[in-house]
Formats: C-alpha cells, sequence, structure tokens
C-alpha cells in the first residue's frame, strides 16, 4: 500500500446518504481504523463525506449523525465504501442518480477501488459501476437489483463479491467480512486476524458462502457437526476422508452432509479447502518453509496442488503471495 520512505496511509472514503444504518456506517470505520504498521503508524485513513457540504445526515433511527465532510473527500479516497441506506429515491425506484449523488460520484478518481454494503450496491448499479459485473446484495433485495439493473449479474446467494476495483457485500455482518476481506487483500491474513480477533468476530468467511443458511443456530434437540469441524482443524496435515468426519459425529455420511451443509453453508469439501488454504496463507505469511513443506502442513500434499488452489482463490501464486506478504508490507 505505500513505499518505503513515503509512507502515507491508504485513504477511504464513506458516503453517508439520507436514511443510513448507522450499525453498517459504522463497519468501515472499526476494520480499517485498527491496522497498524511496525512503527504505530494507522495503514488507512478513514473519513465520514456527504454529496452536502459538512452537517447533519438522516440515519433510519431517531437521531442525525453530523459528517464533517463533503463530497470533496471523494476525490482524494483510494477506497469509496457506500454502505445501506432506506432512503434511496429515484436509485432504487428507477435505477437513476439524483443529480446531486451524480456529481458527487463524479469527484471519484478512476482506477479508485469501490465497495458496497448491503443496498448500497443500487448507488453503484446506477452509476454503471456494476454494468457486466459480478455482484450481490442482500437476499432479500437481489431480484429487485436484478430487475432494475439486467446488466449486472447479481448472485443472491453469496456474502460478497471481490471483482478486483469493485467489490459488493449482502447486509450487516456480510460487510463485515467484506471489509476484512479487503483488510486480507492489503495487508495479508496476519493483519486480518488482528482485527477480527480486537472485534471477536470470525476472522474468516469466504465470500462463496451462502447468505442464508438453513440452521444457523443448531436445534439443541439434533446432534451439530462442531465436534467433526474440530476434529479436522487439527488435523489439516492429514488426509481426511468424509466418512472419517461423519464418524465423529456417528452420522451416516448423508445424513453428516445435509446437516453440515445446513450449519455451515457450503459442503465438507469445500470447508476444507478453504480452511487448507488460509492454514497455507498463515504459513507462507509467517515461516520460510518451502513450497513443498507448507504444502503438506496445509494438506495440500503438493506444492503444485497448493498452487492450483491459490490461483483458484486468490488469483496469484504461492511465491508471489509470499513475496507481497511475508516482508509485512502489502498490496
Amino acid at each position: 500500500m505505500t513505499v518505503a520512505g513515503d509512507f502515507r496511509p491508504h485513504r477511504v472514503a464513506v458516503l453517508a446518504l439520507d436514511g443510513l444504518l448507522p450499525f453498517e456506517l459504522g463497519i468501515p470505520h472499526r476494520i480499517f481504523g485498527r491496522p497498524r504498521d511496525a512503527e504505530g503508524r494507522q495503514r488507512y485513513e478513514v473519513v465520514t463525506c456527504s454529496v452536502r457540504p459538512p452537517g447533519p445526515v438522516e440515519t433510519d433511527a431517531d437521531f442525525a449523525v453530523h459528517v464533517a465532510h463533503g463530497p470533496e473527500a471523494l476525490a482524494t479516497a483510494d477506497t469509496v465504501i457506500v454502505p445501506a441506506s432506506y432512503e434511496r429515491g429515484p436509485v432504487h425506484d428507477e435505477g437513476r442518480l439524483t443529480d446531486e449523488l451524480a456529481a458527487a460520484l463524479a469527484r471519484i478518481r478512476p482506477g479508485t477501488r469501490l465497495a458496497s454494503i448491503c443496498t448500497g450496491a443500487y448507488v453503484l448499479a446506477a452509476a454503471g459501476h456494476l454494468d457486466g459485473r459480478p455482484a450481490t446484495t442482500h437476499w432479500a433485495h437481489a431480484e429487485h437489483l436484478q430487475r432494475l439493473f439486467p446488466r449486472v449479474r447479481v448472485d443472491p446467494d453469496v456474502l460478497f463479491v471481490d471483482d478486483g476495483d469493485v467489490l459488493t457485500s449482502a447486509g450487516v455482518a456480510a460487510g463485515i467480512d467484506l471489509c476484512l476481506h479487503m483488510v486480507r487483500r492489503d495487508l495479508g491474513t496476519a493483519a486480518a486476524n488482528e482485527v477480527a480477533r480486537s472485534m471477536v468476530v470470525p476472522p474468516h468467511r469466504d465470500g462463496g458462502q451462502a447468505q442464508y443458511i438453513h440452521r444457523p443456530v443448531p436445534d439443541p434437540g439434533l446432534a451439530t457437526t462442531a465436534a467433526a469441524r474440530a476434529w479436522a482443524l487439527g488435523r489439516l496435515h492429514e488426509p481426511i476422508q468424509l466418512r472419517d468426519m461423519a464418524g465423529q459425529e456417528a452420522m451416516s455420511v448423508r445424513t453428516f452432509t445435509r446437516r453440515f451443509r445446513e450449519e455451515v453453508g457450503v459442503s465438507p469439501g469445500q470447508w476444507l479447502t478453504r480452511q487448507r488454504t488460509e492454514r497455507a496463507r498463515h504459513l507462507l505469511e509467517s515461516t520460510g518453509l518451502s513450497m513443498d513443506r507448507v504444502a503438506r502442513e496445509a494438506g495440500f500434499g503438493t506444492a503444485q496442488s497448493m498452487r492450483q488452489h491459490l490461483l483458484r482463490v486468490l488469483g496469484v501464486t504461492p511465491t508471489a503471495y509470499r513475496r507481497t506478504f511475508r516482508a509485512g508490507g502489502g498490496a
């Protein structure tokens, strides 16, 4: 993110629109306000701005927030985040920007990273930033978003979509996942995990995980798959068969697979691959182990297998990933 000797924090501008949800407005500040470098300097500078001169912005609660920056803050941002708003007017009803909002968005420099939380995707779509791209929003709004913006490839099932310079997320908690993902992409797994630990939230939920999990809170009258997941996490470096995981819960493979997907939102195989990918990332960042050793410790078996998985998930090779993050720098 920065060049040695020429330090400048990555500037994140959060666009506050009337009818905003206070919780979602606070997510970027809470997450991007935490990371610091070895000298204690903040890696991000987070500012909140409005489409109008500094002043009050209405929320969906019984209070307003005073925003200290006007739309000019968008012109200096490296990342712009649009949280959800319940007062979307023409954006939500007709798929078009108001003159005021269009003028504000026009200040954003080419190449600026754009992100939305929940229904903030309507703003990005109305501005044309999602045309021809995959995107998501809260599952309850996904069908309407698709009808209003037919050129957007809306995926209603995922937590967030990373399409490079444009990222979108589902509602509330998925906004946390998205912001942690951006920190992980910028600064590496260790930095994102530290932020997650300070917030007491899961350090990583993959963007492809389902928005709606059929049994997010296990029925106390039914067996869960938690013990099998804990068992597998302790031996990721070993071959793990589905029948072995099912055996930990004394279930048939069929019952275990169904119960696992209901609780976690993905299949046991997908979950194992994600855990092994995270293990490999941690080892690449924090150790000098050879690629073959990292692959074995993470459970991929061979360096070639690990390379294929990281290329598919991260878009970079293990060598490039280590070169980027092991020195404590960032993308």
